[in-house]
């Protein structure tokens, strides 16, 4: 079996990042990351189908030459400009000097600009629908704009059954051997999608359902993304997966992030979590922000349907990681969520309830049930807590009646 053949003439020639730690400089790579890119053979012409990241390109030239020999590539199509999917172009440009590089005006325009790249012959500018024939195989492009980016857009190969997607229904983890989810364990990939869709793709939701109404009609037998498996056997499961993340839909549970300095309102939030619990609640997350990672607690956020945020008073302001939390969830415009809070202070009163009042109507969320706590854990704190677990459970229903 070539691992690295999808189907006759279209190959995977993509590698793998075991060394990064944070992606874009941020997200954790606890499975490390791959970069896809495939090659797709024609009678008559080669298309390579985007890069890889600048670090892993020696590797790459090496993919491409076991697969294309002594042909040479005619096309570069970019379905998307990241720089972890296009810093190679210049070394490819170089590699192959009369190589047209296929992208939309957006595209083009992004290539310049990063690159420096120019030339009369050098682009060719596609428009949604357009297609190239390489002899025998026909490339067709879907413009997907703010599929993360503007530029973005997808390449179907009609007689294959095969969609290259970009960063769509992509995912964290290296790849470990094989290429298609068929021959792979695919449940650790399967979780990273979740996180890589929340921290890379999350704002862009109506944009993604956009893109797969759009694709709705096409005949797909593989789905070929820039990270992660090329998705035969899942390719329902992981459209839905990315459709509900994109339609903000949660599954039932209740994530507490809380941050604390002395203790005391980490006391709350186990209180909290108890009495929740004891109203039956089974799914219960909770994270201590000044130790979770942000990418853990953003994907628990999207998922789940319930969200409880509480905060010490640091400042007369949120504590910073419980802030920054807030921020990742308004920049990502996080809606269609149970949400409550609660908040510890010494001395200033309602300051840090004021702020999250502030974030919530920024982003559309009424917030079901709120509590304010003095200093430490009280005689009345059990009462308090029992009513704020009784208010959250009741909007938690009524949203699943909904």
């Amino acid at each position: 079996m070539n691992i690295k053949e999808i189907v006759k003439d279209i190959f995977y020639v993509g590698v793998n990042d075991r060394v990064k730690h944070r992606f874009e400089a941020l997200w954790q790579l606890p499975y490390g990351v791959s970069y896809n890119s495939y090659i797709v053979a024609g009678n008559e012409k080669l298309a390579l189908i985007d890069t890889v990241c600048i670090e892993e390109v020696r590797q790459y030239f090496n993919n491409i030459g076991s697969i294309a020999s002594d042909r040479t590539i005619d096309y570069l199509v970019v379905n998307h400009m990241e720089p972890d999917h296009s810093a190679s172009i210049p070394e490819i440009v170089m590699a192959y000097p009369d190589i047209r590089i296929v992208g939309n005006s957006k595209t083009i325009e992004m290539i310049k600009g990063f690159y420096h790249i120019d030339g009369p012959d050098r682009y060719l500018e596609v428009k949604d629908g357009d297609s190239i024939d390489l002899g025998g195989r026909t490339l067709r492009f879907y413009l997907t704009p703010m599929v993360h980016w503007p530029e973005t857009m997808m390449t179907h190969v009609e007689d294959a059954r095969v969609l290259f997607s970009g960063d769509a229904f992509g995912t964290f983890g290296a790849l470990n051997g094989a290429v298609i989810d068929r021959d792979m364990e695919t449940d650790v990939h399967i979780s990273e999608m979740y996180r890589y869709y929340s921290c890379i793709v999350g704002k862009y939701g109506r944009f993604v359902e956009k893109a797969i109404q759009k694709l709705a009609a096409l005949p797909l037998s593989y789905i070929c993304p820039t990270h992660g498996p090329v998705w035969n056997e899942k390719i329902t499961e992981v459209v839905e997966l990315v459709a509900r993340l994109a339609a903000y839909k949660s599954e039932p549970g209740v994530v507490i992030v809380y941050g604390s300095m002395y203790g005391n309102t980490a006391e709350v939030a186990e209180m909290i979590a108890r009495e929740i619990a004891a109203l039956g609640i089974k799914r219960i997350i909770m994270h201590n922000a000044s130790h979770s990672d942000m990418s853990c607690m953003i994907t628990d956020a999207f998922r789940y349907s319930t969200l409880i945020v509480g905060s010490a008073t640091y400042s007369m302001r949120l504590f910073p990681e419980v802030e920054s939390f807030m921020n990742a969830m308004e920049t990502r415009e996080i809606k269609n969520k149970v949400f409550a809070t609660f908040s510890n202070f010494t001395w200033a009163a309602g300051a840090v309830t004021g702020k999250l009042k502030e974030y919530a109507e920024r982003m559309k969320l009424p917030v079901s049930a709120s509590l304010l706590v003095k200093q430490s854990a009280g005689a009345s704190t059990p009462v308090e807590v029992k009513e704020f677990a009784l208010q959250v459970v009741e909007a938690m229903k009524t949203m699943e009646e909904a």
